[in-house]
């Protein structure tokens, strides 16, 4: 998904770009997410105007830690979408395995 990017992480390569269609915004993230990252994200999507339909594209995470996987699973129960989830994220999320 292309977008204008919101942030770059270079340190841990967590990237983020933004784009909106038919009144959705979608975030592409890209690389690793780590606990660090969790808050950054937080603070992100909670810049988005009450009530718009949020989803988070996942299809170029490579790797994420637990602290993520329970972000993503507040996320996904708040009404967001994780679209193109790998499929060990997917599992993870759907186990409870966090």
């Amino acid at each position: 998904m292309d977008g204008n990017p919101v942030a770059i992480y270079l340190s841990k390569m967590l990237k983020i770009g933004r784009s909106e269609a038919s009144g959705r915004v979608f975030f592409a993230l890209s690389g690793r997410i780590e606990e660090q990252h969790v808050s950054e994200l937080q603070e992100l999507l909670q810049t988005e105007k009450e009530g718009i339909d949020i989803s988070l594209d996942l299809e170029e995470v490579r790797l994420v830690d637990r602290e993520v996987v329970k972000f993503l699973a507040t996320c996904e129960a708040r009404g967001i979408r994780l679209e193109n989830s790998p499929p060990f994220i997917r599992k993870w999320i759907d186990t409870g395995a966090i």
